[in-house]
C-alpha cells in the first residue's frame, strides 16, 4: 500500500548557517554599531538566546533570524517566538525555541484535520512522525494537497513517499 510520512524536521547544518548570517548581518549594521548584540545557537536544545540593548533592536533581530533563515530554505513556522523579552540589566533577552519534531498535541490536531477531510487513508502516529497510508497513491496526493491550507503552526514536510 502506498505511504508517507508527515515530519517537521530541522537541518542542524542548515540553521547554523542560517543563524551564522544573521550575526554576519547585524554586526555590519549601521543601526547595530557599537551596541551590545548576542546572537547563540545552542545546537544541543535547539534554542536560539537573543540579547540586545532594546526591545526594538530585538525584534530587528528576529526579522533578520526569520527572513535569512527563510532566504537559507527554513521555514519561518520552525522558531517558537512567543516567549516574551526580558530585562536583565542593561540588556533585553530573549530566548527562541526551534521547533524539531511534532509534539503528541499537534500531531493530533494532523490526524483530526485528515480524518475530518473524508479522504479514505489510515493515519498512524509514529514517535515525532505521522504516516499517512492509502490504497491510492491519488489518495495520498490529495491528503497533501489539503495540507498545504492547514493553519497549524508547524512546518510540515512531506518524507518517505512509498508507492
Amino acid at each position: 500500500m502506498p505511504s508517507f510520512d508527515f515530519a517537521s524536521k530541522v537541518d542542524p547544518q542548515t540553521l547554523d548557517n542560517a543563524i551564522n548570517t544573521v550575526k554576519k548581518e547585524i554586526t555590519n549594521r549601521f543601526d547595530f554599531k557599537d551596541s551590545h548584540v548576542v546572537i547563540e545557537l545552542n545546537k544541543k536544545d535547539f534554542k536560539v538566546n537573543l540579547e540586545a540593548d532594546s526591545e526594538m533592536k530585538l525584534s530587528q533581530m528576529i526579522d533578520v533570524m526569520l527572513s535569512r533563515s527563510m532566504k537559507q530554505g527554513l521555514a519561518a513556522e520552525i522558531y517558537d517566538i512567543s516567549k516574551e523579552p526580558y530585562q536583565s540589566g542593561k540588556v533585553v533577552k530573549q530566548e527562541v525555541i526551534v521547533r524539531n519534531g511534532i509534539k503528541q498535541e499537534d500531531a493530533k490536531k494532523i490526524v483530526k484535520l485528515i480524518k475530518d477531510s473524508g479522504l479514505k487513508v489510515q493515519v498512524a502516529i509514529m514517535d515525532d512522525i505521522i504516516r499517512v497510508t492509502g490504497k491510492k497513491i491519488d489518495d495520498l496526493q490529495d491528503v497533501i494537497q489539503a495540507s498545504k491550507s492547514w493553519n497549524i503552526g508547524i512546518a510540515l514536510q512531506q518524507t518517505n513517499m512509498k508507492s
